[in-house]
């Protein structure tokens, strides 16, 4: 496994653009974006390039929906001063690798991508018959490499797509990392880390690749990321020097797996625009508080009087998410007692949900009533995010020998 250097500690993550997003993405997504930008360099993209893979034919949507979703990002918490936050077009080096890095990747590994053929199956009634959409793992793998983030944070069924993203970059690596010299090059690196650093280096990268002692390894990689008198070239050589490779230009990421989203929708299923089951962020109080005493519960509560099973009802789904156990033991004792009616059970989840969303509707409505500052935000995130990403293409472009020595 290549290891990444302290500075590509980055993660990358994006959304396609649909538009004002609801619940199931707050819980979902945005939380978790929150913690992260934290705690890390964070790179928060609309991914509107990857949404013409499956909505070509009908485009105009997309520039709306991708203020939209900004907005709620910003609502949600999102910080351009902590994370930066830029739209996938406007950074045109995303194309540029894609289209190199399609150049080295086998049709095959794409072809068996798992995600390939349940979209088709899953959106038939669209032509997905298309380059594009074949090709859009490899433009996700662009999207991470550009910015060598070391990790993605995605759920259980995008793993697939990070482990495409690390063959992509192994293979760029073992193609393009063995430059002239490599070797007396990184000698000459281990030199600068002074006598002792150096002899260390020595000894734990012989443990390793003789002995494959991965503690040797762990050991070693520490010993690097601690170096501050070591160019970051240097740095990336020897990391590739130490696993007996050659440079690594494209680091592999990670994927950082996320929790579930456990948001129900408001039919039981999962919360989804397409199950026409969602509550939006900028939802107003009533409408919140109308579709929440409309939702449907337990059929055998036909009559106040009647008993039932909270296991069974979709507002216990929600009682899950937003209510303490105070609430909970009440809610299981009255709905199994007929104690409470349905609409008093509904009660807590409704306060708990307004007030939720109230902060984030509050914010959002200050966005939308200044578009200048969200454009102001957006052009610089994605000035930042063309400054990273110029950078790596510099490294790539030279690598393949598209620059003139």
């Amino acid at each position: 496994m290549s290891s990444v250097p302290v500075q590509h500690q980055r993660v990358l993550s994006g959304m396609r653009p649909t538009g004002l997003l609801h619940l199931g993405h707050y819980h979902g997504v945005l939380k978790n974006w929150v913690t992260l930008q934290h705690e890390f360099e964070c790179f928060f993209f609309v991914a509107d390039w990857h949404a013409l893979t499956t909505h070509y034919e009908d485009p105009g949507i997309i520039a709306e929906s991708t203020t939209d979703m900004i907005i709620d990002w910003l609502a949600a918490g999102v910080s351009p001063g902590a994370a930066r936050i830029f739209i996938q077009s406007r950074v045109p080096e995303h194309a540029e690798l894609h289209l190199l890095l399609s150049m080295i990747t086998p049709l095959g590994w794409l072809e068996r991508v798992p995600t390939y053929k349940d979209q088709q199956e899953a959106l038939k009634e669209k032509d997905l018959a298309t380059y594009g959409f074949l090709g859009y793992p490899l433009l996700q793998s662009a999207d991470i490499l550009v910015y060598k983030a070391g990790m993605v944070p995605v759920g259980e069924d995008q793993v697939a797509h990070v482990e495409l993203t690390r063959e992509v970059a192994r293979r760029f690596n073992h193609l393009y990392g063995r430059e002239h010299g490599f070797e007396e090059k990184a000698e000459a690196a281990v030199a600068k880390m002074g006598k002792k650093n150096a002899k260390l280096y020595r000894d734990l990268r012989k443990k390793y690749t003789e002995q494959g002692d991965q503690q040797a390894l762990d050991v070693a990689q520490a010993l690097l990321e601690s170096q501050q008198n070591i160019s970051l070239g240097d740095k990336e050589r020897l990391f590739g020097y130490l696993e007996g490779a050659g440079k690594i230009i494209l680091p592999e990421p990670q994927a950082l797996l996320t929790p579930a989203s456990k948001m129900p929708g408001l039919d039981g299923q999962k919360m989804s625009k397409s199950y026409r089951n969602t509550i939006s962020l900028r939802e107003d109080p009533d409408d919140v508080s109308k579709k929440l005493r409309t939702m449907p519960t337990d059929p055998a509560r036909g009559r106040r009087t009647d008993p039932g099973d909270p296991e069974k009802c979709p507002v216990w789904n929600l009682h899950k998410v937003y209510s303490d156990d105070k609430i909970k033991d009440w809610v299981q004792q009255g709905c199994r007692s007929a104690g409470i009616g349905c609409i008093e059970c509904k009660q807590p989840v409704i306060d708990a949900v307004i007030a939720e969303l109230k902060p984030i509707r509050e914010r959002a409505r200050e966005y939308t009533s200044d578009p200048g500052a969200v454009k102001a935000i957006i052009d610089e995130g994605c000035e930042a995010a063309r400054d990273v990403a110029r950078d790596t293409l510099d490294e790539v472009r030279k690598a393949m020998g598209l620059v003139q020595r």
